[in-house]
């Protein structure tokens, strides 16, 4: 039976290092385990909150439910051909070491998502994404524990409905799952994606047909540990904010204003804005405001170097979203998920 604790310290596990108490803690390694914490959750008239990595939320104040942690463990090839792998994942791994395993066993697709912190659980929640590539390339389905009922579901990678930084599990069934495991379609053979102008230039000095998934994945290493600050030394959660996605008629009226605007194309007649780029012209790199800070390197990060509380960064936040709209006419969303 899982033990659980009351009024645990959460600061060492939640990335941004904001002090929070959460009213149970509770570390689970099996899916039996996770029943029994989802059970007591329940039966205590508890609100939930299902902890990975803890590099995607922002801590508000003191969390008065249980916290359950997820630490399960294992990678199984299910299936493959002459073309692809099928692995599958437990949801306690960790992202980056999975990509290690995946590289060191010649199974390609994650190099792109090199570093990424945080819990394979948690990655298909957001979709996460970098360099090109999105996990709904490489996810072929997924089992999660309904929390209500205990029961298993499989969703396929069309059922998970993504979206940038989105999937169901962030819109119409928010709150309702718990992911338990990941299976990736790997392929067996390099299908590299270089289309990321900054992993191009990092790569430019060696032809592209010579390029392993290996170098890749250094790159990537190399290019997040240059503009990202660890964790480890300045807490922080990544990205703060998606970058925003407007329609081709704002943009035109944005570029015009603003010539050396950074955007990507999207989906037809949209364009993706780069929000790192809206918030260092709005003046906010390097800042700090109560104890929050936004990184010298990059804008796009916001960090909490005097592990301040969680209010502290969200008040930043809230002062980024409203320069960057009154500058730009452009409205930031918050990548992290906000508790209480």
């Amino acid at each position: 039976m899982p033990l659980f604790l009351p009024h645990f310290n959460l600061q060492k596990f939640n990335t941004l290092a904001v002090p929070s108490l959460a009213q149970y803690f509770v570390s689970v390694k099996t899916d039996d385990e996770l029943r029994e914490a989802l059970a007591f959750a329940r039966t205590e008239n508890l609100p939930l909150l299902l902890l990975g990595g803890g590099s995607n939320i922002v801590l508000r104040a003191d969390f008065p439910g249980l916290v359950v942690q997820i630490k399960s463990q294992g990678r199984e090839v299910v299936d493959e051909n002459e073309e692809f792998v099928w692995l599958k994942v437990a949801a306690g791994e960790n992202w980056h070491q999975l990509v290690v395993f995946s590289l060191d066993n010649a199974l390609y697709g994650l190099e792109n998502l090199s570093l990424i912190p945080g819990s394979v659980g948690a990655a298909p929640i957001q979709n996460i994404g970098a360099y090109g590539v999105e996990i709904k390339e490489l996810v072929a389905e997924l089992s999660a524990l309904n929390i209500r009922s205990g029961l298993s579901v499989t969703f396929t990678n069309e059922s998970c409905q993504f979206g940038y930084r989105d999937s169901i599990f962030k819109q119409s069934l928010k709150d309702q799952y718990v992911i338990t495991s990941v299976t990736f379609r790997l392929r067996k053979q390099p299908h590299l994606n270089l289309t990321y102008p900054a992993l191009r230039a990092a790569l430019a000095n060696t032809l592209e047909e010579d390029i392993t998934p290996q170098q890749v994945s250094a790159a990537v290493i190399d290019i997040r540990q240059t503009k990202l600050p660890d964790p480890a030394v300045i807490p922080n959660v990544g990205s703060f904010f998606k970058n925003p996605v407007i329609n081709q008629q704002q943009f035109d009226a944005l570029k015009a204003e603003n010539p050396t605007i950074v955007s990507y194309p999207a989906a037809a007649n949209q364009v993706k804005l780069a929000a790192g780029w809206l918030i260092d012209q709005a003046g906010w790199k390097g800042r700090e405001v109560g104890g929050a800070a936004v990184h010298e390197q990059q804008a796009l990060v916001l960090t909490n170097p005097r592990k301040s509380s969680g209010q502290a960064v969200l008040a930043l936040a809230d002062l980024i979203k409203q320069s960057v709209f009154e500058q730009f006419g452009v409205m930031l969303e918050m990548e992290p998920r906000i508790y209480p």
